[in-house]
């Protein structure tokens, strides 16, 4: 199944409503997270990736911020578990390298932080409530992703 999904970058004017689509339906829907909250105006500036099933319907999702933030990342429920999340996070990080930037950080849901501890991500924080959600700040150096990418 993973080899029929396709991974690209995408441009938020051009792919904006299955990007929106994906987080609206993870995030707003599943995760009660307020749609002002989710969508909070800095999409445009963003550099994002997409996943697409065979028939190119949106199934995941991520964004990197300017900051070096990585945030955004969803991935529809039937998809979940078959590495959609792992891939886009990989796409972010490869590109924040080709960017020469020296780290990359994002704030993770506590119940993800094994995820993100499985790429290389430490904790940098204590626990914060973010959309009523706890959450914690997590970093990786990018070089050293570079250096097994390469």
């Amino acid at each position: 199944m993973f080899r029929q999904i396709i991974f690209r970058e995408a441009s938020w004017p051009a792919d904006q409503e299955a990007l929106s689509r994906v987080r609206r339906e993870v995030f707003v829907g599943e995760q009660q997270v307020p749609e002002d909250l989710e969508f909070d105006g800095l999409d445009a500036g963003a550099l994002h990736w997409l996943a697409e099933d065979p028939d190119g319907e949106p199934i995941g999702t991520l964004r990197l911020l300017p900051s070096g933030q990585i945030g955004r990342m969803a991935v529809r429920q039937p998809w979940r578990g078959h590495g959609i999340g792992s891939h886009l996070l990989e796409c972010a990080l490869t590109a924040a390298g080709q960017h020469g930037w020296e780290h990359v950080w994002l704030n993770a849901q506590a119940s993800r932080l094994g995820f993100y501890a499985r790429h290389d991500f430490f904790i940098i924080s204590d626990t914060f409530v973010d959309a009523g959600i706890p959450h914690r700040r997590m970093l990786r150096r990018v070089r050293d992703h570079m250096a097994r990418a390469g």
